[in-house]
C-alpha cells in the first residue's frame, strides 16, 4: 500500500508541475484558445455551451479513420461494453498516439473496469498532449477520491476548476472535499 501510495504521490506532482509549466497553446487550436477564454468569463448556462464547443474540438483526430475508432469505442462504452471500447480506443491510440482525446477516451473506459492504474498512466499521456484538459483532471481527481486520496483529489479538482470554473459536480466535490477535510492538515 505504501507503495501505491508514492507512486500517485509521484504522478500527483509530476501533473502538477506540468499544470503549471506548460504553455497552454500545446495542442491547442486557435479556436480552442478562444472558447477556453470565453470559458474563463462566462455564466454555468453559456458555459455549457462553450465545454461542447470545446468536445466537439476535442474529438477531432483529423482522420476520419481514426475518428471512427473513437465513435465506436464511445458507441461501445455507451452500450455498457467498456472491454470493447478498450480495444477500440488502444488501436486508435496505436495509429495516433498524439491525438489526446484517444487517450482522455481509454483511460476513461478502464476507469469503468476498476483499473486505476492504467487509467492514470492514459490521464498522464491525455495531460501531456493536452494541458488544458479539465475532463481528464476531473477523472484524476474522481481516482484519487475513490482510493481515499483526498487531499490530491481535491488539488487536481481545484486546478480543473482553474481552467473551467463552471463544472457544477467538481464545485460540488470540492465543496464536499473541503467541509471532509475541515480542520485536517491539508
Amino acid at each position: 500500500m505504501k507503495v501505491l501510495h508514492a507512486f500517485h504521490n509521484h504522478i500527483l506532482a509530476a501533473l502538477v508541475l506540468l499544470f503549471a509549466g506548460c504553455l497552454p497553446a500545446t495542442a491547442q487550436t486557435a479556436k480552442l484558445d478562444d472558447l477556453f477564454a470565453q470559458l474563463l468569463t462566462t455564466d454555468e448556462e453559456g458555459a455549457k455551451d462553450i465545454e461542447a464547443e470545446i468536445w466537439i474540438e476535442w474529438s477531432k483526430s483529423g482522420s476520419p479513420a481514426m475518428d471512427l475508432l473513437l465513435e465506436r469505442g464511445r458507441q461501445a462504452m455507451a452500450e455498457g461494453y467498456p472491454d470493447i471500447a478498450i480495444e477500440h480506443f488502444t488501436a486508435l491510440i496505436d495509429h495516433a498516439p498524439e491525438f489526446a482525446e484517444g487517450w482522455n477516451a481509454r483511460a476513461t473506459a478502464y476507469y469503468n473496469t476498476g483499473d486505476f492504474g492504467p487509467s492514470i498512466a492514459d490521464i498522464g499521456h491525455v495531460l501531456t498532449l493536452n494541458p488544458r484538459h479539465f475532463g481528464a483532471m476531473a477523472g484524476l481527481a474522481a481516482i484519487f477520491e475513490e482510493l481515499d486520496r483526498p487531499e490530491q483529489a481535491l488539488e487536481v479538482y481545484r486546478a480543473a476548476l482553474s481552467i473551467h470554473p463552471q463544472q457544477p459536480d467538481v464545485l460540488d466535490a470540492i465543496k464536499r472535499l473541503e467541509s471532509d477535510l475541515k480542520g485536517q492538515d491539508l
